[in-house]
């Protein structure tokens, strides 16, 4: 009886799934809209009046896209004082929207990753999976680990998709 052996699990590939890169807080829209005065304008005194009234702390760890979604006024100042009230509560906050957010989660998440650990190393970049991995965390782990990887794949350990092999350096 032929023995089943799984050259998969015995190779020295290593995958990076980037699924465990996506954070887990909630995701949330703080629209400025709200805070005009006739749909129009932001006026100072009214915004320094919520700003000072509003309980932030409901933002606690969340990560918040700052947006204005209709055409107004809306000095770059206002944008700086909700920043300013975000930090400390939020994780993490941005301008502009929801794909903007996840970009930037992303961003944050891969500068923090050790390249060293993964060096020399032949790498499967996981493809398919459970939960959405925005194309942008794909470039930018590619970026992160090309200096680095002997080489990189895409897709799954028993089905690759040769993305960068490093060249041999010649003997002299």
């Amino acid at each position: 009886m032929d023995e089943f052996i799984n050259r998969v699990a015995q190779s020295a590939l290593v995958t990076l799934n980037l699924e465990e890169f996506i954070h887990p807080g909630e995701r949330v829209v703080y629209d400025i809209k709200d805070n005009l005065f006739q749909g129009l304008m932001l006026r100072e005194k009214d915004f320094r009046a919520f700003v000072k009234d509003h309980d932030w702390s409901q933002y606690d760890g969340q990560n918040v896209a700052i947006i204005c979604s209709v055409d107004a006024i809306v000095p770059t100042w206002a944008y700086m004082v909700l920043a300013g009230k975000l930090q400390g509560h939020a994780h993490h906050y941005v301008f502009g929207d929801l794909a903007a957010l996840e970009q930037d989660l992303f961003h944050e998440a891969i500068a923090g990753i050790d390249a060293e650990q993964y060096r020399d190393a032949k790498l499967v970049i996981k493809g398919c999976g459970e939960k959405p991995v925005p194309t942008y965390a794909y470039v930018a782990i590619m970026q992160k680990l090309l200096p680095v990887a002997s080489s990189i794949m895409y897709g799954e350990p028993c089905s690759t998709v040769p993305l960068y092999k490093r060249p041999k350096v010649a003997s002299v």
